[in-house]
C-alpha cells in the first residue's frame, strides 16, 4: 500500500519560514473534525526551522531544517496514549484526535522530538496532522510543500519497499534515528547537521609579496590513513568536510611547489583554521 512520506532538503531551505506561515494560516481558527482543533493564534510552531552554524568567520556555514510530527510507524506518543486518542492510518499519517485527546498534558512529553504542542485554552495536545483533511479532499501537496519556493519540501507517496529504495540512492537520513522511531518525514543533506568540516586558506610569500596559493594539496590524515585529499582554489582556500563530530586527532599535510607544511588539528566542532603559510 501507498503510504504518505515528506522529504526535505537542507540544502535548499533558505529559512524563509514560509512553511511555517501556511501551516498556521490552515489551522489558526480552523477546526478540521477528526484532523485537528483550531491552533493557536500564539506559542505553536508545528513546523520549527532549526539552525546550524558551522566554522567560524570568515568561513562560516550557515544550515537550515525544518522539523514537524514524524508521522513515526513506532511512534512513542502512541505508547503513553491512555485514552485510545493517538491513531495511525494505513497511509502512514499520525492522528491526535481533538475530542478523545482533551487533558491528556503528558502526550506532550511523549514525544522525543518535542513536536506535541499543547493548547492550554482547548485543554489540548497536538502535532502537524500531516494536512490530512487536504490530502483526503484530493490535494497533491501539504500547505508547506505548496508554499516553499525553493522546493525544498517534497511530497511523496510510494509503498515502502519503493521509499526503502530511495533512501539509499538518495541517501536520505531521518533526524535522530538512535530514537528507532521510524519516521516519515526524511532528510537529504543532513550531514550540514550532524557533520563538521576542517577548513583553512593557504598562502605563501615571494619577494616580500603575500599571495594566495592555488592547487596546494592538502590531505587529511588520522592514524596514518589518508582519510581526504582536496586542492586549494584560486584564493587558497580549502574545506574538507562530512567529518564526524568529536572525531579527535587529524594532521593536515599540505604540499605545494617542493614545500610542505603540516598542522595537528583536534576535531570537536566544525574549524577555519585561518591562514597557514607555505
Amino acid at each position: 500500500m501507498s503510504k504518505y512520506n515528506l522529504i526535505i532538503d537542507v540544502a535548499e531551505c533558505t529559512n524563509c519560514n514560509l512553511c511555517t506561515l501556511a501551516t498556521m494560516d490552515e489551522y489558526v481558527d480552523n477546526a478540521w473534525p477528526g484532523v485537528s482543533a483550531p491552533m493557536p493564534r500564539n506559542g505553536h510552531n508545528w513546523i520549527r526551522i532549526l539552525t546550524k552554524e558551522r566554522g567560524q568567520v570568515p568561513l562560516l556555514d550557515v544550515a537550515f531544517a525544518p522539523t514537524m510530527c514524524n508521522h513515526c510507524d513506532d511512534p512513542p506518543c502512541m505508547k503513553k496514549d491512555t485514552a485510545g486518542a493517538i491513531s495511525k492510518r494505513e497511509d502512514g499519517i499520525v492522528i491526535i484526535d481533538p475530542d478523545r485527546a482533551k487533558g491528556q498534558k503528558h502526550l506532550v512529553d511523549a514525544c522525543p522530538y518535542g513536536h506535541i504542542w499543547w493548547n492550554e485554552e482547548l485543554d489540548l495536545p497536538q502535532a502537524w496532522p500531516f494536512d490530512a483533511h487536504l490530502l483526503d479532499g484530493g490535494w497533491d501537496k501539504t500547505r508547506g510543500v505548496q508554499s516553499c519556493p525553493t522546493a525544498a519540501m517534497q511530497l511523496v507517496k510510494v509503498d515502502d519497499e519503493e521509499m526503502a529504495r530511495r533512501v539509499t540512492t538518495e541517501k536520505l537520513e531521518v533526524w535522530r534515528p538512535e530514537l528507532g522511531t521510524k519516521p516519515r518525514v526524511y532528510y537529504k543533506n543532513l550531514w550540514r547537521f550532524s557533520a563538521c568540516f576542517i577548513g583553512g586558506s593557504v598562502s605563501e610569500e615571494k619577494g616580500g609579496v603575500v599571495d594566495c596559493v592555488e592547487g596546494a594539496i592538502v590531505r587529511l590524515m588520522k592514524d596514518g590513513n589518508e582519510i581526504a585529499k582536496v586542492s586549494t582554489d584560486i584564493f587558497g582556500d580549502f574545506k574538507i568536510d562530512k567529518l564526524p563530530e568529536g572525531s579527535g586527532s587529524y594532521t593536515l599535510d599540505i604540499v605545494h611547489d617542493g614545500r610542505r607544511v603540516t598542522r595537528a588539528v583536534t576535531l570537536g566542532e566544525s574549524v577555519n583554521l585561518g591562514e597557514i603559510r607555505i
